[in-house]
């Protein structure tokens, strides 16, 4: 702006523009909606929502890391081992950790290959290390799950953001994916950037296919990449994984010829049993009515079948929905706020639909599989205007914070008859069962909801929200 022009200034009066000293004052950094990040509120904003992290994940990181040393983290003691195994040029496949767990590396190669830098420093740093890590990718799902809730807050972002970062933390899958040391929220974390961002600067693709290639259970959203058009991802998934993979292929080409072709078929024999209450897969459920063989086994697969079609299907739906608001990619600005917001909040229960199924129709579903609960609940919850998807939101937030299964095996180990056998069979499959219900409550009634609630032109009137609040 020239010298000689006007600006207009906060309080509405015009006056001659700045020069010199003033017009090179630093700016300070925007913050949500426009304002502008630096002043005293805004740091004692800041600092609230690192206490809240520091209030609600500190808990968290002292019970974990000072359990007994055989207790805590031992899928990153299976990683550390396959790293240590990949420098000693030891077989991968035929190692176990020490006593008393005794696990082996279930993993591809290309994921021992990732582990070695943790082999390098000591076990108490790679514990510190992990745990950073696991929370970081928390912070990144967070983000991506609650996107429109964030956007809201305005001002208040940090601490929106750092309270639900610490419910989540305390939700029982991600509370176990600290006690266990495993990969899973790093993986969501990938899959979520991937499908959600909505113009990546990586080849879209690229992240699903760096996480089939760490863990094969990520694949279903090769599937998903399939039948929602998306064959450019697919192709870019496909060709990072089998790049990943061919490169471990050609480092340890004897590890990669027992995964392939002895460990990956092995199945339950290297992952624990499949009747474990923990594994609350499909599989898992059906082991536990102790079944003749025959008969469990095609069970199994029928309800699968059922489950995977269902599921895909209303995933495919429901993104082929958001498609039509704002296609992938497209200028949300050109749709228009409601139109983009209603689309994304289809694309995220979409996402979350895909990952349920990752673990409901895996042969060993464990509960800290169930991670895809906190984009569950981002999609239930939108921006938090809507009453009835804040109160179904906080009712499975509650229902995952607890262990009911674990409740439910020690129901039936009183052996008290049916008054103690079918409550307890319930509660076993609590989270299972959770899930089937959440595939089916996301793409039906919440798709429905979220595409009743947009106008055909942005313009068109809005109906009041205490009636969008209550209208099914």
């Amino acid at each position: 702006m020239g010298a000689g022009n006007e600006v207009r200034g906060d309080t509405g009066q015009t006056g001659p523009s700045r020069t010199g000293s003033d017009r090179a004052a630093p700016e300070r950094p925007a913050a949500p909606g426009g304002r502008r990040w630096g002043s005293r509120g805004d740091l004692v904003i800041l600092a609230a929502g690192v206490a809240i992290v520091v209030v609600t994940i500190a808990p968290i990181l002292v019970w974990w890391l000072t359990n007994p040393p055989d207790q805590r983290m031992v899928d990153l003691e299976v990683y550390r081992d396959g790293g240590r195994a990949v420098l000693r040029g030891a077989p991968l496949y035929e190692v176990l950790t020490q006593p008393p767990q005794l696990l082996p590396f279930t993993y591809p190669p290309f994921a021992s290959l990732l582990a070695v830098p943790f082999t390098v420093i000591s076990w108490k740093a790679a514990q510190w290390l992990w745990m950073a890590l696991l929370y970081a990718a928390l912070a990144v799902v967070v983000w991506y799950a609650f996107r429109g809730l964030l956007k809201r807050a305005g001002r208040w972002t940090p601490v929106a953001a750092a309270a639900l970062l610490g419910g989540t933390a305390w939700l029982m899958p991600v509370f176990d994916q600290a006690r266990f040391g495993q990969v899973g929220v790093l993986l969501m974390a990938l899959c979520m950037a991937d499908c959600l961002t909505e113009r990546p600067r990586w080849p879209r693709g690229m992240l699903v296919g760096l996480a089939v290639a760490i863990k094969l259970v990520p694949g279903v959203f090769l599937i998903y990449f399939l039948i929602t058009g998306r064959r450019q991802a697919l192709g870019n998934a496909v060709l990072t994984a089998a790049a990943a993979s061919l490169g471990a292929f050609a480092v340890l080409p004897s590890d990669s010829a027992d995964f392939w072709f002895g460990a990956l078929l092995e199945g339950g024999g290297r992952t624990g049993a499949v009747n474990g209450t923990t594994n609350q897969a499909v599989n898992g459920m059906v082991a536990r009515l102790y079944l003749p063989g025959p008969i469990g086994s095609l069970l199994w697969v029928t309800l699968a079948a059922i489950m995977a079609y269902a599921g895909f299907r209303m995933a495919r739906r429901t993104t082929l929905l958001a498609d039509g608001l704002l296609p992938q990619g497209a200028s949300a600005a050109a749709a228009g706020p409601g139109r983009a917001v209603a689309a994304y909040n289809l694309r995220l229960a979409a996402v979350a639909i895909v990952g349920l199924l990752s673990v409901l129709l895996s042969p060993v579903g464990w509960i800290h599989h169930l991670v895809w609960m906190v984009p569950v609940l981002g999609a239930l919850l939108g921006d938090g205007r809507d009453v009835r998807r804040r109160l179904i939101c906080g009712g499975f937030w509650v229902w995952f914070l607890f262990p009911f299964p674990w409740w439910g095996a020690k129901l039936l180990s009183l052996q008290q008859g049916l008054i103690t056998k079918i409550p307890g069979k319930i509660l076993q499959d609590a989270f299972g069962l959770a899930a089937v219900a959440l595939v089916l409550l996301l793409g039906r009634w919440l798709v429905n909801r979220l595409v009743t609630g947009v106008p055909d032109r942005e313009d068109a009137p809005r109906r009041p929200p205490e009636v969008d609040n209550l209208a099914l």
